[in-house]
């Protein structure tokens, strides 16, 4: 999918005069894939260390990330701070060099890493002033894992192209796409035929999948998932919030926009200290909860939570017990 919507969006530039238009901006802790384009716009070291050299004309800046916002100054919130970088990072590069910014509406891979609520406004802001496109990278968050049909749509935040993919036919077949915006639908029907948009895949549009798809968002329309995934993220983020905030090595629970939520631990609450990587704390409390029956996934000291859609109350207690007894047999305290 982001193959696809970086493709495009270098179309796009070229349809409208500007050619030079082909940098993208991207975060640092985004996953955005790992074919060749998509590993370089990913914001993390061990999925493009043993691929290098990485594709020209990808930029990182940091993300949004409330609980350790790099370059904050005084009386910034962390989206000024974020919205703020990428400007600087558009300025430093050249307006007439960018083509597009990507980002997740809720960090994926990279620590469901939730933004502030001006953030995604300013960003949309600061791309209409400089004449960048956004791509929101939805594949994590669209057909209503987050309790909304988008993400974005938690910021009333239209982007210029959506990636996507797993949700629109709940990972029963494979099948991803791109939604574009009018004009960017316009510029594709308006050039010439020897400059038309020639992309594709050898699968591209296979009927079956297409079919499953569709079934799919039928099948969320009907069960109104999305309100499913809304009050069960409620339930899993405030049972979390009950019993870990004062937990002495839990630093931050993120989560409250339906079914995807993440617990940070830490070595010292107070700083902020992560525990040494050679005590493997995250990987500890995994395997604790799968000793009792519970399998899911994190990144380091980041445990990630995002059950299905369909998941019952008690799933989500339970989930939320043996998440607790894990990290307490973990961190033993």
């Amino acid at each position: 999918s982001n193959e696809s919507a970086f493709k495009t969006a270098r179309f796009y530039w070229k349809a409208k005069g500007k050619p030079d238009k082909v940098k993208i901006i991207a975060r640092v802790n985004a996953y955005h894939g790992v074919t060749l384009q998509a590993m370089s716009a990913t914001g993390m070291a061990p999925y493009w260390k043993m691929f290098e050299p990485r594709v020209p004309n990808f930029v990182h800046i940091p993300t949004c990330y409330p609980y350790r916002q790099d370059g904050a100054k005084p009386g910034e919130s962390a989206g000024q701070t974020a919205a703020r970088l990428l400007e600087e990072a558009i300025l430093r590069e050249g307006p007439d060099t960018v083509a597009a910014f990507i980002a997740e509406p809720i960090h994926g891979g990279g620590g469901v890493l939730y933004p502030t609520d001006d953030y995604f406004p300013l960003v949309r802001q600061v791309c209409d002033r400089h004449n960048v496109l956004f791509i929101a990278d939805e594949v994590i968050t669209g057909f209503c894992r987050t309790g909304r049909w988008f993400a974005l749509d938690h910021w009333n935040v239209l982007p210029d192209m959506v990636s996507f993919a797993k949700g629109v036919s709940s990972g029963y077949l494979p099948l991803g796409g791109i939604m574009v915006s009018k004009a960017i639908k316009q510029a594709m029907d308006e050039v010439k035929l020897e400059d038309r948009w020639m992309h594709a895949y050898t699968y591209s549009g296979h009927p079956t999948c297409c079919a499953v798809g569709l079934k799919n968002i039928e099948i969320m329309e009907r069960e109104r998932l999305w309100e499913r995934a809304a009050a069960m993220g409620t339930r899993l983020y405030q049972g979390l919030r009950g019993a870990l905030a004062d937990h002495k090595h839990v630093g931050d629970i993120r989560g409250g926009k339906g079914l995807l939520a993440a617990v940070e631990l830490v070595e010292d609450r107070a700083t902020k200290t992560s525990f040494a990587p050679d005590k493997k704390i995250g990987p500890r409390v995994l395997q604790e909860m799968t000793k009792r029956g519970v399998v899911t996934r994190g990144r380091l000291e980041h445990i990630f939570f995002a059950p299905p859609l369909v998941i019952s109350e008690a799933e989500v207690d339970r989930l939320v017990s043996v998440a607790t007894d894990a990290v307490k047999a973990a961190t033993g305290a």
